[in-house]
């Protein structure tokens, strides 16, 4: 019924949030095809790595669903036009043609593919953690912001950023150079 449909899609919709609030990047692998919910779960992700044969795409229009709460996050990473051509035409496309019209972070080569991921992945990790959370805390909060409002943010994550232990190494190492 409705109420259990809801519930449902509720759950979907808090691993969507759970994932944007948790604290270090999440990084999607994707080798073959991500369709509906598996292309959603990739779009959810802050990086989409694919390899060169990978597919992507939201069927769902194929048989009468709508790709509902993915929606507000392709929006997001791709145009107005380019979105509501996904959904609404439910094409299953390449990952290059994903790159180019910025659904996704990266091609590689299928060869390499997960020497690369590891090797992305391994360079990722060694960032700076706090400058790393807060840089996805504060771009992922800037969405519903003001122009005015997300420099405001950005004024305040800078002063926390300078506070941290990470950066004034980061400093100290800069000026020994």
């Amino acid at each position: 019924g409705p109420l259990e449909n809801m519930a449902d899609a509720r759950n979907l919709a808090e691993l969507f949030v759970e994932m944007r609030h948790h604290p270090r990047p999440i990084v999607a692998a994707v080798r073959g095809r991500a369709l509906a919910g598996g292309c959603g779960l990739a779009t959810a992700s802050d990086v989409i790595l694919a390899s060169e044969t990978a597919q992507f795409g939201y069927p769902e229009v194929n048989i009468g669903f709508v790709p509902a709460m993915v929606m507000a996050l392709l929006r997001r990473s791709v145009s107005e036009k380019r979105a509501f051509e996904l959904i609404a035409m439910g094409d299953v496309i390449s990952a290059q043609m994903a790159y180019e019209i910025g659904m996704i972070t990266r091609v590689l080569a299928e060869e390499t593919f997960d020497l690369e991921v590891e090797s992305y992945a391994a360079k990722l990790a060694a960032k700076s953690s706090s400058a790393v959370s807060l840089s996805k805390h504060l771009l992922y909060h800037m969405d519903a912001l003001s122009f005015e409002a997300a420099l405001e943010a950005g004024v305040q994550v800078n002063a926390i950023a300078r506070a941290t232990e990470d950066c004034r190494s980061g400093i100290e190492r800069f000026l020994r150079r």
